[in-house]
């Protein structure tokens, strides 16, 4: 067991550490961390001797630190310098990507990717152990820790100027390519709101050449978006955004689409995880708030999907499939 502890790697061990004391509001005394983190608990023994255990804890605090995580300790009230009641913790509030830090769009694919991947596998099962371990001591563990990993939102160009002319109350106008169109159509637009569903951004405002209600994607905007010299004839309510939310999820939870999937390929593993997807008579039932971008989805699968129903799905999939092959004969 020892020999096998000895081959954790460092890596591991650090990991298992930042996640530990990411679990813990209070924080965590050196004994708890060297008897429930893996990479020191297989070595700790109760009454023992850990002078080198204890010694790899400290190189493993100087490490954390120089990698930038705010390890932070804190003293119990009234043994202030004890390091044996000492307490170790990582306030989630300050272990956040600096707002000045920007990435381009292949560094956001490439996080994203390696989220989804993480999202998986995060947490081994040594470490569910150990946390496990840590909440029979009658710490408070944040579930929402375990198995968790970063989501990274990407703006599409739009939002800024969008997100200016809802502050300032004004008309814009923009180009807006809808799908099975050729050419672009001009909107003007009195924006309300922008909310972030289903992975993309849309923006929620009155069509003020139609006179209703519309919600456009952003990544359908296909020109820059320009302000006029008109305010807005319409003004967000104070719950715009909520309700906005709301008719998406609506939207969402009615608009389904009945696929079959070769079993173990890449189609039914993502398609099995999609939120929402439920199986029935071996077909997956997946949800979307927009069909043809979910007709782009599952064109990217190839032979290894199949769209039952809609019809409508089945012949954009299709067509997507016979614009590749003219494409490439």
């Amino acid at each position: 067991m020892a020999d096998e502890a000895r081959k954790v790697p460092v890596e591991e061990r650090l990991f298992s550490l930042v996640l530990a004391l990411l679990a813990t509001e209070q924080g965590l005394t050196k004994a708890e961390i060297l008897s429930t983190v893996t990479g020191y608990a297989a070595r700790y023994e109760q009454g023992g001797d850990h002078a080198s255990l204890e010694r790899q804890f400290e190189r493993d605090k100087e490490d954390l630190r120089d990698l930038g995580v705010p390890l932070e300790t804190v003293d119990e009230r009234g043994a202030e310098g004890d390091t044996k009641l000492q307490r170790y913790r990582i306030p989630p509030s300050r272990y956040q990507l600096p707002d000045d830090l920007e990435f381009s769009a292949e560094e956001y694919a490439l996080l994203t990717l390696a989220a989804q991947v993480w999202r998986e596998g995060s947490l081994s099962t040594d470490s569910r152990r150990a946390l496990t371990k840590l909440q029979s001591l009658g710490l408070r563990i944040d579930d929402n820790v375990i198995g968790f990993a970063p989501t990274i939102r990407t703006r599409d160009a739009a939002y800024e100027p969008l997100s200016a002319a809802i502050d300032r109350g004004q008309q814009v106008s923009f180009d807006y390519l809808k799908p099975g169109q050729p050419l672009a159509e001009r909107r003007l637009v009195s924006p309300l709101a922008l909310v972030y569903h289903e992975g993309r951004w849309h923006l929620h405002a009155h069509d003020d050449r139609a006179d209703a209600a519309r919600t456009f994607l952003l990544r359908r905007i296909v020109s820059v978006v320009e302000s006029t010299s008109s305010p807005a004839t319409h003004r967000p309510g104070a719950d715009e955004p909520v309700h906005v939310l709301a008719e998406l999820e609506a939207l969402w939870q009615s608009t389904v689409a009945t696929v079959a999937a070769r079993p173990g390929s890449e189609a039914d593993v993502v398609l099995r995880n999609r939120p929402g997807t439920t199986e029935a008579d071996g077909r997956l039932v997946v949800h979307a708030t927009d069909l043809d971008i979910l007709a782009d989805e599952l064109a990217a699968f190839g032979a290894d999907v199949r769209v039952v129903e809609p019809a409508a799905v089945r012949d954009a999939v299709r067509a997507r499939w016979q614009s590749v092959v003219q494409a490439h004969g």
